[in-house]
């Protein structure tokens, strides 16, 4: 039985007719990057329902690694209206079919993308500083 990630790769690559050159689908994906961006920007300026307190967070000097999960955040106030969250679920399914197509332009499975990056990420825990 196929896993979503497999079944999704097989429904886009069923689905893209018109950018199936691997420069219009790095384009495409960059656009779709740029309107998840402006979809996060608009629930501050436009909308409200998140605000951003974006300032430097003093850290101690004796402060480990782990003490940092603790101290730094993702510097949004609020919560997503219903109205921005599906704006933003529609941007980023949209950033998602893109990325499936360049993975299937490339002969490369989702599913193995993940399982790898979860490997890392389990492997190096708080070390993973990208």
């Amino acid at each position: 039985m196929e896993n979503l990630t497999d079944r999704y790769q097989t429904l886009v690559e069923s689905l893209l007719i018109r950018h199936q050159s691997v420069l219009d689908i790095l384009t495409k994906g960059q656009e779709t990057s740029a309107r998840v961006n402006r979809a996060v920007v608009k629930t501050v300026t436009n909308c409200g329902c998140l605000s951003i307190d974006a300032h430097k967070k003093p850290i101690p000097e004796e402060a480990s690694f782990s003490d940092l999960k603790n101290l730094l955040d993702s510097q949004l106030d609020g919560e997503l209206c219903e109205n921005c969250k599906d704006i933003i679920e529609t941007e980023l399914g949209k950033q998602l079919f893109y990325i499936a197509a360049l993975a299937n332009a490339l002969g490369i499975s989702l599913d193995d993308v993940i399982k790898k990056e979860e490997t890392r990420l389990s492997t190096l825990t708080i070390f993973n500083l990208t």
